[in-house]
């Protein structure tokens, strides 16, 4: 063997064969290739959980909703909208969910409250976990300098209490674009969540695949991006829907409370005008008060049901079961295909 083949194949394996043969291949294959490893078969095993499914139906209604509400196509929420108050739900169809004692359709308060609310769920949620996940790799891997550097500063934001922080910059910048409304109240929920990323992230690094990728000298944010992150990704998922519910569950509370700045329409400023209209007590009134209620209910369990079924795209054991069984499938194939035998 030449000693340039020699240098090329260490420990048995050949690691310049994955560089050699990407050239081979056109950008078509390429991009069927990363459709069928990064899109399809993650969706194929998302799906076949039915917690995706049921999920995925929920959050669809939703997102229907938002679309409705920034289209136009439901009525904009207004008094003495509906023919009589305090209509009961399914009364008029026109009026699926009633209205309340102004006269004003529920269902156009549930709807045109839908998209901020996603909104609000979604950059708090990308706030969280992109922050913990940047800091807790990071701080992990390098350890350090760096490392107490960025426990400190987390240790420093977990330290201050996590209420009182977001009504004093409620107050202070009061917020109405609900991206920034969603930042805020996640503002320090990335410290806990970049703190145990970090413990998992010290023993990942010890692991052989990742030492043979020092070894050859690949770059840090490669090995993150590569052999790190993808390890994480169950805890990364279950956390982001832990933090997205966080969103919607304080912002309901700090709207009921009226921290955050008056908004025609929201979940939480129904229920405050539920309350006050003395829903809780009365009868007639008991629809105003459970439609946002289970509204969030529903969209909390939409969430819980995604991560829950997402979790078998990312976790290790199901994908490694999954590749065995699509094998032995193959093999049988051969055998049919091949008179039992496989060639």
């Amino acid at each position: 063997m030449k000693r340039s083949e020699m240098d090329s194949t260490v420990g048995g394996v050949d690691w310049t064969s994955d560089d050699s043969s990407a050239p081979d291949l056109s950008r078509s294959d390429r991009a069927r290739e990363f459709y069928e490893e990064s899109i399809y078969k993650p969706a194929v095993v998302a799906w076949s959980d039915t917690r995706t499914r049921i999920g995925l139906l929920l959050m669809s209604v939703y997102l229907l909703m938002a679309f409705v509400a920034v289209t136009g196509l439901w009525r904009t929420p207004t008094s003495s909208q509906a023919p009589e108050r305090y209509m009961q739900p399914f009364q008029n169809w026109a009026y699926p969910l009633g209205s309340t004692n102004a006269g004003v359709d529920i269902m156009a308060l549930i709807i045109h409250s839908t998209d901020e609310m996603l909104l609000m769920i979604l950059a708090g949620g990308v706030w969280a976990t992109g922050l913990a996940v940047a800091v807790g790799t990071l701080a992990g891997y390098k350890g350090g300098t760096i490392d107490r550097v960025l426990m400190s500063f987390s240790d420093l934001v977990m330290a201050i209490p996590g209420l009182p922080l977001v009504i004093i910059l409620a107050f202070t910048f009061n917020p109405r674009n609900p991206i920034f409304v969603g930042i805020i109240i996640n503002i320090n929920y990335w410290a806990g969540l970049g703190r145990s990323l970090r413990s998992q992230v010290l023993t990942i690094r010890e692991e052989s695949y990742v030492e043979a990728s020092r070894t050859m000298g690949v770059s840090t944010p490669r090995i993150l991006r590569k052999d790190v992150i993808p390890n994480l990704m169950p805890y990364i998922t279950v956390n982001f829907v832990f933090a997205a519910r966080y969103v919607v569950f304080a912002s309901v509370g700090l709207f009921f409370l009226g921290v955050l700045p008056y908004q025609q329409t929201n979940w939480g400023l129904t229920l405050q005008r539920a309350y006050s209209g003395g829903a809780l007590f009365a009868p007639e009134a008991a629809h105003w008060l459970l439609a946002p209620m289970l509204a969030i209910g529903l969209l909390s369990l939409a969430l819980i049901l995604l991560g829950q079924g997402l979790d078998r795209v990312f976790n290790p054991r199901v994908r490694t079961r999954l590749a065995g069984e699509s094998e032995s499938t193959a093999s049988e194939e051969d055998e049919d295909t091949f008179g039992g035998k496989v060639m």
